[in-house]
């Protein structure tokens, strides 16, 4: 029995000293077994901070529902584009929020980091971004309806990204339209 203590005594030793290894930048030798521990820890966390159905729907619900909201309301302060910027994108910052209620946070980033809108994503956040610094800090009416134009269309290209083959049906459709030779 001592002999199973030690051998437990030693295993655990040497999972701490890789783990340090690790933190400090040393390549360690066995990667595998401290991937599943954390992968094991992170399984049992979303295990125990998971929602129920009727949770996740009631919190979507909410939250889109505030986010339609405050869309909705900007369009009342559409003269004054400072205003406007604030509701406009604390709108687009709640329906965004909602769908991680459905899918859940977690997969809602990797969601959004996916290849295939990478960019519409890194455009859409960043055009929140500047639209609220040019309304909260820099003040400029300019600045923050041009951003705001920036961030409907970068809305656009992101929600298409999500229906099969739609940005390259509104692309053709574009180019289409504005195609300048007969």
């Amino acid at each position: 029995m001592e002999k199973i203590s030690e051998a437990f005594e030693k295993v655990k030793k040497h999972q701490a000293v890789e783990k340090m290894k690790m933190l400090v930048g040393f390549e360690v030798e066995d990667e595998e077994s401290v991937a599943a521990e954390e992968s094991g820890l992170m399984d049992e966390l979303n295990r125990n901070c998971t929602l129920s159905t009727k949770q996740r729907i009631h919190g979507f619900a909410i939250c889109f529902a505030a986010g339609l909201a405050c869309t909705f309301l900007s369009m009342l302060v559409f003269v004054n584009p400072i205003k406007f910027g604030i509701t406009f994108t604390l709108g687009n910052l709640l329906s965004l929020g909602s769908t991680a209620f459905l899918v859940g946070p977690k997969r809602q980033v990797t969601m959004m980091l996916d290849p295939v809108r990478m960019y519409a994503t890194a455009i859409f956040l960043a055009s929140m971004i500047i639209a609220l610094f040019s309304a909260l800090y820099v003040h400029s009416k300019l600045l923050t309806f041009l951003a705001i134009i920036l961030e409907f269309g970068a809305l656009i290209w992101y929600s298409l990204s999500y229906i099969p083959f739609a940005r390259s049906m509104v692309t053709k459709t574009l180019m289409a339209c504005f195609d300048t030779e007969f």
